[in-house]
């Protein structure tokens, strides 16, 4: 069963929609903030993100920034201009559905969702098989090099890998990295550690490395799988 998180500040817009998609079913949590949503990615599995964009306490684009995960999202507005639709998928969405929300159009682009994702890890099972056998770290200008693919990452982002690859296979704490790599302690609702996660993750996949290369380990933390 597909584990949905879903995520609105309208009381009666969730409802419509909780019960629609457990009545086609879905297993599904709900969260009425961004900040409600982290929290809950943080405590169980979930297989896909249906987020609101206008929300008080972190709306839509500011959980996307904040996430560390590599979810299928599929972002909800009351809003259909094609700036904010954009920006959207900039920041790492997959689909955009206007408000009202049809639950029979919502189950369809979750297939949909479904199936795309399905194709692309067969694809990147025969083209990209694990483990991969050199990364070369270039301390010069913070880039990476694999298989003679190459990718600029920030400073930090460069540090975080690193940090993560040396120890490979190993489950590092956000506790360990935020001190050891952003040398300050990790707040309640700190998800800066996160963000540069995640833009590393997206900055991996430019040159075909599969995102969930950095492996989140709910409720403890990352590891390097390679």
């Amino acid at each position: 069963m597909e584990r949905v998180l879903l995520v609105d500040d309208d009381p009666f817009a969730r409802e419509i929609l909780y019960l629609g998609l457990m009545a086609s079913g879905y297993q599904v949590h709900c969260a009425s903030n961004g900040q409600e949503a982290l929290l809950i990615l943080g405590k169980m599995a979930i297989d896909l993100i249906i987020l609101d964009v206008e929300m008080p306490h972190l709306d839509g684009f500011a959980f996307l920034q904040a996430r560390s995960d590599n979810l299928p999202v599929i972002l909800i507005s009351a809003t259909d201009e094609e700036e904010r639709r954009i920006k959207g998928f900039r920041l790492g969405a997959d689909d955009f559905i206007s408000k009202p929300v049809s639950v029979r159009e919502l189950v369809a682009r979750i297939d949909a969702l479904r199936r795309r994702a399905d194709i692309t890890k067969s694809q990147l099972t025969e083209v990209l098989p694990l483990p991969i056998k050199a990364i070369y770290f270039n301390q010069n200008d913070f880039s990476i090099e694999v298989a003679e693919r190459r990718v600029a990452l920030t400073q930090t982002e460069f540090k975080l890998l690193k940090y993560l690859f040396d120890r490979k296979g190993e489950v590092i704490t956000k506790q360990e990295l935020q001190r050891s790599v952003l040398k300050k302690d990790l707040g309640q609702f700190d998800r800066n550690l996160d963000m540069h996660i995640s833009n590393t993750r997206r900055k991996l996949a430019k040159i075909s490395l599969p995102k969930t290369i950095i492996n989140t380990v709910r409720g403890q933390g990352y590891s390097f799988l390679c």
